[in-house]
């Protein structure tokens, strides 16, 4: 059977990240560990990791992408699956991921969307469509498939070894799930699964300054890649082969 490692960012986010680990504790099928990636943690969070029994990975690198990418060298399952401190998995989410692997040995990566928890049903679904559903269709017309949303994906091990010196993990400024995307290209397979799905936190919505900040990233990782392939390029590229 295939094994799973989670993987994990985490920066002053404890109750988050208990939030997260009480969740993954209540999984159908177990993960063989729990990486947690101190990225310069000045709360109780690696504290609050080692009580649920994860392990802790320092990284003082700052920037998400380090961190995970810490968390995906120090790995040994054979799938990787990576989620927020501040996501809240379902039971059944590391059964479907599993499941997804083992019914395609063709598979590289896993995605689905996120679901705003604490919010009124209809901000919520208002946010689903002009976040997520954007997210996955305006970077999915950008890369030529679909991208990988870094609150709910997994990848193959083999596969992040043979792309792991490609990713730019000390750029602050890049989203790592973007960056990934990127890497991995047109020619290997990632699927959506719209019912793969996890509750991520609304604060990345609040306030201008954070959404701008994440669409400025979005625009600085997409900018980097289309120096060196434009996206027309990319799609004659996957409609060719």
């Amino acid at each position: 059977m295939l094994t799973l490692s989670v993987v994990i960012p985490c920066r002053d986010d404890a109750e988050n990240l208990k939030q997260c680990l009480q969740a993954l504790a209540k999984q159908t099928v177990d993960p063989i560990e729990v990486i947690v990636v101190d990225n310069g943690c000045r709360d109780e969070s690696a504290r609050i990791a080692e009580l649920y029994g994860a392990a802790v990975v320092p990284e003082q690198a700052n920037g998400i992408w380090a961190a995970a990418a810490a968390g995906y060298d120090a790995a040994v399952g054979d799938i990787l699956v990576r989620c927020d401190a501040d996501s809240r998995p379902p039971p059944d989410w590391l059964a479907r991921i599993a499941a997804h692997f083992a019914a395609d040995e063709t598979l590289t990566g896993l995605t689905g969307p996120g679901v705003f928890y604490g919010l009124p049903r209809y901000q919520r679904a208002l946010a689903g469509i002009l976040y997520m559903r954007l997210y996955f269709l305006a970077v999915g017309a950008a890369l030529a498939h679909w991208p990988l949303f870094g609150s709910n994906m997994a990848i193959r091990r083999s596969c992040w070894c043979e792309v792991r010196r490609s990713v730019r993990r000390y750029d602050a400024q890049v989203h790592d799930d973007i960056d990934l995307s990127f890497i991995l290209g047109p020619h290997r397979k990632i699927r959506y699964d719209s019912n793969l799905r996890v509750g991520i936190s609304p604060r990345a919505l609040c306030g201008s300054r954070n959404l701008m900040r994440r669409f400025s990233r979005a625009f600085h990782t997409l900018s980097v890649h289309w120096k060196m392939e434009a996206p027309w390029h990319r799609w004659q590229d996957r409609l060719e082969h």
